[in-house]
C-alpha cells in the first residue's frame, strides 16, 4: 500500500518533490535534529535558518541584558543597540499576567438564565477548573475570574482570566475551557456552545516600559532639542494616522519579533495581540508615546505580551534555549519586561533617524552587505562591493550585479 505524504519520512518526501538533486540537497542540510523537527510540524522537509545576532547596551530595572535577536532584516541589531545606548537605563512594570478565554454560546435562548446561574456558581466552576488542570494549582496559578459579555444576534461570551505561571498557556486554558464547558452542557441542555478557546488579545498581561533621554544625547551638531521636538511631534502625528502608525509599529514589531523568536515563543500570537491593542479605541493608532519635559524627553511604552519561558518551543529548540541562557532569565515577566525595552529602544531609534539624517541613511552600510550577497558576492567580495555600492548613486540589484561583474574582472 503506498505511503500518504504525512506517512513518509522527511527523505522520501523530498524525493517526491521535482527538485533538481542540488536543491534537494539543500533540504537535507540541517542544524535541528531531524526527530525534533519531524515532530513538530506535518510534512516537514527541511528547516529554514535565520541569523541570531546579539542586541547590546540594555540596561532594565537596573539589570543589564544581552539580548537574542532572529531577524533577516539588516541594522534591527544595530538600531536597537543604538537606541539603549541613548534611552541609558529603561523602566519595566507589570501589573498583572493573566490569560483569557471564552465559552461562547450562540442562539442563547435565556442569556438572563445563563449569566444568573453562572454567577451564583463561582465557587463550583472553579472546582472544575482545578480538576480540568490539577498542575496548574500546585504551580501557583489557575482560573481567577469568571465574567459574561452579551452581544447582538444572541450570542454570548463567557470570559475566564487565568494565571498560567510561565507558560504562554494556550494548552492549560483550553483544557480549563473544556472542563467548565463540559458541565455547561450539563447546566444548559438547551443552549448551543459555539467554542471553547483563549484569547490572543492580552488585554491582563500587559507591560509597560518608560525612560528619560536628555535631550542633548539626541544629538552631535547641537540640535538635541529640536530633534526631541520632533520626534514627540512624530509620535503624536502616529496616534492620529493609521497609515503611518502601522509602519511606526512595523519599526517596533522588528526587535519584538526578533526575540519572541530567538526565545521559542509564539510570534504570530504576541502579534495578533499587540495590534489589536493599538486599534483598542477603534483606530489603529501608534505604540509608544514620546513627549519632552524641559531638557528631557520621556518615551513612554505600553503593549500586551505574554510570552513564556517554559514549555512550547522555548523547551523543545535548542537556540532557544541558548537564548534563555544567554538572557539568564527564568520567568516569563521578567521576559516579557525585556522584550518590551527592546520595543521601545527600536521606536526610539528609528524616530531618532526619521527626523534627523533620514531612515536611509543609517542603514546603507548594512543594506549595502545584504545587497551584496543578494547577487552573489562571496567573502572579501562582500566588503569590497559594499564600499562600491555605497558610493554609487544608485544602490540597486541592477548597480550590485554591474559592480561585482566589474570588480571580478578587475
Amino acid at each position: 500500500m503506498e505511503k500518504k505524504f504525512y506517512q513518509m519520512t522527511p527523505e522520501e518526501r523530498r524525493q517526491t518533490l521535482d527538485l533538481p538533486e542540488k536543491t534537494r540537497a539543500v533540504l537535507r542540510q540541517m542544524a535541528l535534529d531531524e526527530a525534533i523537527a519531524n515532530n513538530l510540524i506535518e510534512n516537514q522537509i527541511s528547516e529554514f535558518e535565520l541569523p541570531m545576532g546579539l542586541a547590546q547596551n540594555f540596561v532594565i530595572n537596573d539589570k543589564k541584558y544581552l539580548i537574542p535577536f532572529v531577524t533577516e532584516e539588516p541594522s534591527v541589531v544595530a538600531a536597537a543597540s543604538n537606541g539603549a545606548k541613548m534611552a541609558g537605563k529603561f523602566t519595566a512594570k507589570i501589573t498583572e499576567r493573566l490569560m483569557r478565554g471564552q465559552i461562547v454560546f450562540y442562539d442563547v435562548q435565556n442569556a438572563t438564565k445563563l449569566t444568573d446561574r453562572i454567577s451564583v456558581s463561582t465557587d463550583e466552576i472553579l472546582l472544575v477548573a482545578r480538576t480540568a488542570y490539577p498542575s496548574i494549582v500546585e504551580r501557583g496559578g489557575g482560573l481567577r475570574e469568571i465574567s459574561t459579555r452579551i452581544f447582538d444576534e444572541n450570542f454570548l461570551s463567557v470570559d475566564f482570566k487565568i494565571d498560567v505561571r510561565d507558560a504562554m498557556g494556550a494548552n492549560i486554558v483550553n483544557s480549563i475551557l473544556e472542563g467548565i464547558a463540559e458541565r455547561f452542557r450539563q447546566w444548559f441542555p438547551e443552549e448551543k456552545i459555539l467554542f471553547s478557546i483563549l484569547s490572543n488579545f492580552a488585554t491582563e498581561s500587559l507591560v509597560k516600559v518608560s525612560c528619560e533621554i536628555p535631550v542633548k544625547k539626541l544629538s552631535k551638531t547641537d540640535n538635541g532639542a529640536e530633534v526631541a521636538d520632533k520626534i514627540m511631534a512624530a509620535s503624536r502625528f502616529a496616534k492620529l494616522d493609521p497609515y503611518r502608525a502601522a509602519t511606526h509599529n512595523k519599526g517596533i514589531m522588528n526587535g519584538i519579533n526578533a526575540v519572541v523568536l530567538a526565545t521559542g515563543n509564539d510570534t504570530r500570537a504576541i502579534a495578533a495581540g499587540i495590534h489589536a491593542f493599538a486599534s483598542l479605541d477603534g483606530q489603529y493608532r501608534a505604540l509608544g508615546t514620546w513627549r519632552v519635559s524641559g531638557d528631557t524627553l520621556l518615551g513612554e511604552l505600553e503593549l500586551p505580551l505574554p510570552v513564556a519561558t517554559v514549555g512550547g518551543g522555548v523547551k523543545v529548540l535548542p537556540k532557544a534555549q541558548a537564548a534563555m541562557e544567554i538572557l539568564q532569565i527564568t520567568e516569563a515577566q521578567e521576559l516579557a519586561k525585556v522584550i518590551a525595552a527592546v520595543g521601545l529602544a527600536q521606536n526610539l531609534a528609528a524616530l531618532r533617524a526619521l527626523v534627523s539624517e533620514g531612515i536611509q541613511q543609517g542603514h546603507m552600510g548594512l543594506q549595502a552587505r545584504a545587497l551584496a550577497l543578494s547577487v552573489g558576492a562571496k567573502a572579501e567580495e562582500v566588503a569590497q562591493l559594499s564600499e562600491l555600492l555605497r558610493q554609487s548613486k544608485l544602490m540597486n540589484q541592477a548597480t550590485a550585479e554591474k559592480l561585482l561583474t566589474a570588480l571580478r574582472t578587475h
